[in-house]
């Protein structure tokens, strides 16, 4: 089947990608395909996928057993304050279905947004008091955006198994409250977040970059990692070296760097833990965490 005739496919053929539009079209096909008894894994995305990374996408294919794994694409304007980055969010979509190729991905749902949002619609998920802190704080109403499409799109692919990665920590743990708390019938995974070979976790807002800062964003994850490091000697210990980690680095502006326990509730006194920061170099915003055991 060629790139064209994928993009147009009205099914589904083993071994090859076929890209579906119309949510009605991918519905069917999906819940065929999960019906014959295999488990049908699910990567949701917006865009500007990490070439070669391999994660959620090859995760997705270990996972999957006799079934398909189907991937979305969709930049969701729901999730973007009025003073971020939509109209700026890379949308290589054919980069994007060629790295789903490589990785065996059989099943694209690359929707517009009046496909996602017809005319009219109205009703919103809504997440808990976690929705406003960390990310919540600085972005209002993100994590509703993201709860809102990520159910939609639950509803029209219909997968057992979701893949998200563990970058964006707080959305994964919130994702899982949703699928407990409304009885969605199928399981979250979290992906270990995927690293450029000097620790930077890849990000589509990489790209936004400049020489010198890219130079310095790897202190980023270099300070999570040496905070955790000294973890034997409690929490403000974890924090009090990461905070000196960062502050040697001029170009950052830390937004929130925080020790909380695996559920994002009060730091735990001990066991486990997720240590997370927030924090912009120049104009671009890059997050990160790690686990910490105390």
């Amino acid at each position: 089947m060629t790139a064209a005739a994928a993009r147009t496919a009205g099914g589904y053929r083993a071994g090859e990608l076929t890209v579906h539009r119309v949510p009605a079209d991918v519905n069917a096909v999906s819940r065929g395909v999960g019906g014959a008894g295999g488990r049908a894994p699910r990567v949701p995305t917006m865009a500007a996928l990490h070439v070669g990374g391999g994660e959620p996408t090859g995760h997705a294919g270990r996972l999957r057993g006799p079934a398909v794994t189907a991937v979305s694409i969709f930049v969701n304007p729901l999730q973007f304050g009025p003073t971020e980055d939509l109209s700026r969010y890379p949308r290589p979509l054919e980069a994007d279905l060629e790295v789903l190729r490589e990785e065996g991905v059989e099943l694209a749902f690359v929707p517009s947004v009046d496909d996602m949002y017809p005319p009219g619609a109205q009703t919103r998920i809504v997440p808990g008091p976690l929705a406003g802190e960390l990310e919540g704080a600085v972005r209002p109403g993100h994590f509703e955006g993201v709860l809102t499409v990520v159910g939609k799109l639950f509803q029209i692919v219909a997968p057992e198994v979701a893949l998200f990665g563990e970058k964006d920590y707080q959305q994964l743990v919130l994702l899982q409250k949703m699928v407990r708390d409304l009885n969605f019938p199928l399981s979250i995974v979290g992906v270990p977040t995927v690293r450029e070979a000097d620790g930077l976790a890849l990000s589509s807002r990489n790209v936004y970059l400049s020489d010198e800062q890219r130079a310095a964003a790897p202190t980023l994850q270099r300070a999570l990692k040496e905070g955790a490091s000294v973890s034997a000697r409690g929490a403000e210990a974890v924090l009090t070296r990461a905070r000196e980690v960062l502050a040697a680095e001029p170009q950052f502006d830390v937004e929130y760097l925080e020790l909380r326990d695996p559920e994002l509730g009060p730091t735990p006194a001990a066991g486990r833990a997720r240590l997370l920061v927030a924090a912009r170099i120049g104009t671009t915003r890059l997050i990160d965490n790690v686990p910490v055991q105390l």
